[in-house]
């Protein structure tokens, strides 16, 4: 038996999110956080990493606004793979209403506003429901900081910080694998250098010259995760800044980043005179799953 509140299970790289249409379901804004909890507990909810509210954009330029919430029932300013899952659902339910024109959707976000526009588009896969190659343009990167000195770390390892929407910590390691992500990120996003708001933190190998494998520790869902969008564009701006990748490309630098899910993404970027970072974009599938009903 339906019940009054659709929602739809979505997942991108492996991050996953519960997608709510805001005018389909009435929720006071002082209840989202315990509301939110509930709903991505995996044993007693529907199970997720989070959850994305769509909504009525303020800014009459753009299409819809676009809320995240952790599954710790916290608010993130912006999320990539959540934009991604987003953009995907849009497109989906302008197809599915005869109104998709395949152009770009700008979503509004806390952190700014993102455009998104689909490379690949498969309304119906086989059973395993609608998927697209999404491409998103992200808010421009804030506050980077390299060559961090961080208390505590083994080996005196330095650390480097960047803004991609949220906080991001980047930490250059031999091998990925070795690294103990729940432990050592959960030190470094809450230390005191981080407050009041705290960090992700992203782990990072070099594969090749404009080639990483990223672990991150995600803040609000207090664990790691299998894949982390703004994580992908921090871990690549970053390992660029510090010469550490390069792009075959000279009008733009392209890095590939493996997710934990075994996933690449693509992020996408520019320099201008400056040596600014401007232009910044994400690729990578995004899957909408199944569409479910709040009781």
């Amino acid at each position: 038996m339906e019940g009054n509140y659709p929602f739809y299970k979505l997942q991108a790289s492996g991050n996953d999110f519960i997608l709510i249409p805001h005018w389909e379901l009435s929720v006071k804004r002082k209840r989202w956080s315990r509301f939110v909890k509930h709903l991505c507990e995996r044993k007693w909810g529907v199970g997720a990493d989070g959850v994305l509210v769509i909504e009525t954009a303020k800014d009459k330029s753009a299409d819809f606004k676009m809320r995240i919430f952790n599954s710790d029932g916290s608010e993130a300013e912006m999320c990539g793979n959540g934009i991604r899952c987003s953009a995907l659902w849009i497109w989906w339910d302008k197809e599915r209403k005869g109104e998709q024109e395949r152009g770009i959707i700008k979503i509004e976000t806390k952190a700014g506003a993102t455009y998104s526009r689909i490379v690949r588009f498969k309304p119906k896969a086989r059973g395993r429901g609608c998927w697209g190659e999404i491409k998103v343009k992200m808010v421009e990167p804030i506050d980077l900081k390299l060559d961090l000195p961080l208390k505590g770390i083994s080996g005196g390892r330095k650390v480097n910080y960047i803004n991609t929407g949220v906080p991001h910590t980047v930490v250059f390691v031999d091998k990925v694998e070795n690294v103990d992500v729940e432990k050592l990120g959960r030190r470094i996003r809450f230390d005191k250098e981080f407050a009041p708001i705290g960090t992700n933190v992203d782990f990072v190998e070099v594969l090749g010259y404009n080639f990483i494998k990223l672990r991150t520790y995600e803040r609000g869902v207090e664990k790691e995760t299998l894949s982390c969008g703004t994580g992908s564009v921090a871990a690549a701006i970053v390992a660029h800044q510090q010469g550490i990748v390069n792009s075959p490309f000279k009008s733009r630098i392209k890095v590939k980043v493996v997710t934990k899910s075994g996933e690449i993404l693509k992020v996408y970027f520019k320099k201008d005179n400056s040596k600014k970072i401007k232009d910044v974009w994400l690729e990578g599938k995004a899957h909408l799953i199944y569409k479910g009903y709040l009781f």
